[in-house]
Order: structure tokens, then sequence, then C-alpha cells
């Protein structure tokens, strides 16, 4: 079994900042990468930073300059720095962990259950 866990949201004025957290834990074998997206009230959820096993980071247009995403792979973490936020930020944040649990698994995603983040006055 995997757990994928998140704290961190919360309310916060435009212009504030957020630490979100990601943890999985349980049966894990090689993580590849782990991310956060994103869902709107009436909005597909889409992916907002992604971090790989190598390194490498990506983020959506919308956030670039603003949000940091970092792991610590010891801890198998991720987190999302988000500052400078804005009301258009508001949306249930979900982390996603692609990983293999065991040598004779294929890799898949897992998810967390969502923390709320809410940018308003």
């Amino acid at each position: 079994q995997v757990q994928v866990v998140e704290s961190g949201g919360g309310l916060v004025q435009p212009g504030g900042s957020l630490r979100l957290s990601c943890a999985v834990s349980g049966s894990i074998f090689s993580i590849n990468a782990m991310g956060w997206y994103r869902q709107a009230p009436g909005k597909q959820r889409e992916a907002v930073a992604g971090i790989f096993s190598s390194g490498s980071k990506n983020y959506v247009d919308s956030v670039k300059g603003r949000f940091t995403i970092s792991r610590d792979s010891a801890k198998n973490s991720v987190y999302l720095e988000m500052n400078s936020l804005k009301p258009e930020d508001t949306a249930v944040y979900y982390c996603n962990a692609h990983l293999q649990s065991s040598r004779w698994e294929s890799s898949r995603n897992y998810w967390g259950q969502g923390t709320q983040v809410t940018v308003s006055l």
C-alpha cells in the first residue's frame, strides 16, 4: 500500500505565501516523479509543477516565477512554495507521485486527498 498525504493549505490574502507539503509512505521501490495539480470549482484539474528523479522541474506558465517545487528524496517528500498568490490560484491542490511500489510492479500514479488553498481578502 502507498499513502500520499498533503498538508499546508489554508486561507491567505492576495500577495501572500503558503507552503504545501506532501509525503509518500508505504511500499515504495522507486519514485519517478512527484508533482502538484490543482482543481478550481468548475474547472478541470491542471498540472501546476513537477519534479523528476533527474532533478529537472517544470511549471505551468501561470505560476512561473511565483511557485517553487522542491523535494527531499530521503523523506519521499515534495514541497510547493507559493508566493505572490492571486485569487485565481484558489483551488484544491493535489499531490501526485508516479512510482513503482515493487520491482515486480509497473509504475503508476498515486494521489493525495487534496488540500484547499483559498486566496481572498
